[in-house]
């Protein structure tokens, strides 16, 4: 296996990275980034010197030389992680989220397509079992839900932000690259993810080094928006068994079992912080201060996971209360891995 990891130098992708570099299957493993705010090679120190690891910084806007990649590492598996992910920045410039997301995605499908199976011409260059394209998304894709229910595979696609179209789009995009020209591409839909290495944008880490600093943790309109939480570490488990086990043409929902209204989690996040660094004062929830809701705001995501845990056996290793735990206890020991991305995030 020579495997392509898009987005490697991000969140999900370096957790995976270190998870998968020393499978025996992995003969040769390729991050391609293009390192923006969001991604750091610090984050992959501790694989960096590994015999089997190749980086390229290449923007997947580029169709030139995402080709060079596939063809010039021979690539036969391809997780693509790579995507704009957080929905406020959508809003305020949709741009960047369609020109890396949909066109970045079909750059890779063509470069797929053209190596793998000769591009137009159809002449596949050996058997297509050879081949695993793995295209990694979000359930943001099928909207909102109400107080019940859950997201299934065939829930129909309703997306509500920039991001969430742009994803939405994406996974279209390769579902007819499978259809049409056989590329052997299955899709992950997943929940919202939290772990160690996530940039402070999201949630999670905001509202950590909110209160660390002691400083306001904002919540939007009520707090009662409701997210279903997987943890990083299961969902790369999880990818890594569609990518070897899941059905090509197939579609898997991957999710934490674990729903949570955003308030608690604020609550939670301050009483574990009142814990592990009691240096502070105490009290943190006294810093939770309410913000106007953001346009389009979804009220709640739930995955329902029972497909792939029939066809593929998987279900999360960690409950939320012991994952946060973990990421709040990470993220309070590795302050100086936050100043860097902030200041690089900054232009320092």
């Amino acid at each position: 296996m020579n495997l392509l990891i898009t987005g490697g130098a991000g969140f999900i992708g370096s957790n995976l990275i270190h998870r998968v570099i020393c499978r025996p299957e992995v003969a040769k493993l390729v991050n391609l980034d293009c390192l923006t705010y969001a991604g750091h090679l610090e984050n992959l120190k501790g694989v960096s010197a590994h015999p089997k690891y190749a980086f390229e910084k290449v923007d997947l806007r580029d169709k030139a030389a995402v080709l060079d990649v596939v063809r010039r590492h021979d690539i036969t598996h391809v997780m693509h992680l790579a995507a704009e992910s957080h929905v406020d920045r959508s809003i305020t410039g949709p741009g960047d989220f369609i020109h890396t997301n949909v066109v970045g995605t079909f750059n890779l499908l063509e470069a797929c397509r053209t190596v793998w199976f000769g591009g137009a011409s159809g002449a596949s260059k050996t058997k297509p079992g050879s081949f695993r394209f793995l295209h990694v998304s979000t359930d943001e894709v099928y909207g909102s839900l109400g107080a019940t229910g859950f997201f299934t595979e065939t829930t129909p696609y309703a997306p509500s932000s920039p991001y969430s179209a742009s994803k939405a789009s994406s996974d279209l995009l390769v579902r007819v690259y499978h259809h049409t020209y056989g590329l052997p591409a299955v899709i992950t839909n997943c929940s919202n993810n939290y772990g160690p290495y996530q940039f402070p944008e999201k949630l999670i880490p905001v509202v950590i080094q909110s209160v660390l600093a002691r400083k306001a943790v904002p919540v939007y309109g009520d707090g009662m928006n409701v997210r279903d939480w997987l943890y990083v570490r299961d969902h790369g488990e999880a990818l890594w068994l569609v990518l070897n086990e899941g059905a090509a043409g197939e579609t898997y929902n991957i999710g934490g079992h674990n729903e949570w209204a955003n308030l608690r989690i604020v609550e939670l996040i301050c009483d574990l912080i009142d814990e592990m660094a009691p240096q502070l004062g105490g009290n943190s929830r006294k810093l939770i201060t309410f913000v106007k809701d953001r346009p389009g705001h979804d009220r709640r995501y739930a995955i329902d996971a029972a497909k792939i845990k029939k066809e593929l056996g998987w279900v999360p290793a960690h409950k939320f209360e012991e994952g946060i735990r973990e990421t709040v206890r990470w993220y309070i020991d590795n302050q100086e891995w936050v100043k860097r991305v902030l200041g690089k995030s900054a232009g320092a």
